[in-house]
């Protein structure tokens, strides 16, 4: 008996790891800060790939108040332990936030989709943008930076995370940065024309 449950356990753990693992690397907006785990857009990806009949599992490594700097440290383990088919990388709002070079979270988006090709995972960009007290000279730089990117290393944008929901308070959260959950459901149709493309 003992050595059938073994076996069952060797095929299940075999069968999972011949899943292909979709890998959502990003900061607080992929985290679902403020709402329930179940409510957050990459949990609703899941429920959307398994309903349509896509066979990936989706892996969500994303962090509250990440940085490119952080996440390009994390990222190579991240890597390493997930082997995934494709990696969203949802960062770059919060080095935006803090008024950080734009030429340095350029050049940490541009190593971290770098190291994705290298693991033979492909890259989905997932851009941002930065409200106009920001300035702007340092606000449209920062958003074209995506854009520019994305065309430099050939892979798919999703250029601006947010569209149609930033600016709709029915949408968002109290602190106007954060997505509710109406505005989550809204995210991943942002995502998935883009993210379409990528599966096989």
């Amino acid at each position: 008996m003992k050595r059938l449950w073994v076996l069952i356990m060797l095929i299940a753990t075999a069968a999972h790891a011949e899943t292909p693992v979709v890998l959502v690397f990003g900061d607080s907006i992929s985290a679902g800060f403020g709402i329930r785990p179940d409510q957050g857009w990459v949990a609703l990806l899941q429920t959307k790939l398994k309903a349509e009949g896509y066979g990936y599992r989706v892996i969500n490594a994303s962090v509250s108040g990440e940085t490119t700097a952080g996440g390009l440290a994390r990222l190579p383990r991240a890597l390493g332990l997930h082997h995934p088919a494709v990696t969203l990388i949802e960062l770059g709002g919060n080095d935006g936030l803090r008024a950080l070079p734009v030429a340095q979270m350029r050049d940490n988006l541009a190593r971290m989709s770098q190291l994705c090709a290298a693991a033979h995972s492909r890259v989905l960009l997932l851009g941002m943008r930065m409200p106009p007290n920001y300035g702007a000279e340092y606000t449209e730089a920062f958003a074209s930076s995506f854009g520019q990117l994305a065309r430099e290393l050939k892979v798919p944008l999703v250029p601006f995370l947010l569209n149609g929901i930033a600016l709709n308070p029915t949408l968002m959260q109290e602190d106007g940065i954060h997505p509710n959950a109406t505005g989550q459901a809204k995210l991943l149709q942002n995502v998935w024309p883009a993210l379409k493309g990528l599966l096989q």
